[in-house]
């Protein structure tokens, strides 16, 4: 698949929270192809200690509008900076970068599971499922009620259940602790979050023989396979997780 490097305006910048927000883009070109599970890799201007690139999975494609959304969350300077942007700023991308998710076999009961900012993949991802007659459920965790995102919008792709670690909306605790688990068979689960989070849901599956996949989320300093920031070990041996990522099968993964 052709990567581009593009200089894009952004059409609106969405504050969710006062940590995290969308900004929504778009250029003079028709929009390439992209996959759930691919990514961008941003060029921060006008923040003199960002160096690298910052890499942000695809969060939502809208070919109609010709529009893409990236959702980022605050974490340093360069990430602090693309929030303060305003529409009609101009940002310079690397996309789509990346492999993607695999999207399952007919007939087979699907979990979407994403913590955090993890869930930031998995819309469009969801969206790729139903347009292909799957009904996926989405087990979604969160800090507190506060950093609840998207809630709406996941409503739209199939039921979703919360986990809040304070108990402040939906069951309390992590998201391998929710009754969903327990009480539905599922035959693939795709998964995007922490380490600590993704690992646990993998040890799950495992434990189950359910078919997983998850969304790495290293430094990619690059995006090509260049930086060596990302190297992930595997069973195959140490790989770049900006080129033969970011999606892999936790099979795949020496955890």
């Amino acid at each position: 698949m052709a990567k581009r490097i593009e200089s894009l305006k952004i059409i609106n910048n969405q504050r969710l929270n006062k940590d995290l927000f969308i900004l929504e883009l778009s250029g003079k070109e028709k929009l390439p192809e992209m996959k759930p599970g691919q990514f961008a890799e941003i060029k921060v201007e006008d923040s003199p200690e960002t160096f690298l690139r910052r890499p942000f999975s695809i969060h939502d494609v809208n070919y109609g509008e010709n529009t893409f959304k990236l959702l980022i969350q605050i974490a340093g300077k360069g990430t602090e900076a693309l929030s303060l942007l305003k529409t009609g700023n101009i940002l310079n991308i690397i996309y789509p970068l990346g492999n993607s998710f695999n999207l399952p076999d007919e007939k087979k009961k699907v979990l979407l599971v994403g913590g955090g900012c993890g869930v930031a993949p998995l819309l469009f991802l969801g969206k790729q499922l139903k347009a292909n007659g799957f009904n996926p459920d989405i087990l979604l965790g969160f800090r507190n009620s506060e950093r609840v995102i998207e809630y709406d919008e996941y409503l739209k792709i199939g039921r979703v259940f919360l986990t809040t670690e304070d108990g402040s909306r939906g069951e309390k605790g992590f998201v391998t602790d929710h009754t969903a688990l327990s009480s539905t068979e599922y035959d693939k689960v795709y998964c995007c979050g922490p380490e600590l989070m993704m690992r646990a849901v993998g040890a799950y599956c495992r434990g189950k023989d359910i078919e997983c996949e998850v969304s790495l989320e290293n430094l990619m300093g690059c995006g090509i396979g260049v930086c060596l920031c990302c190297v992930v070990e595997t069973v195959r041996g140490n790989l770049c997780t900006c080129t033969e990522g970011p999606v892999f099968n936790i099979n795949d993964l020496k955890w």
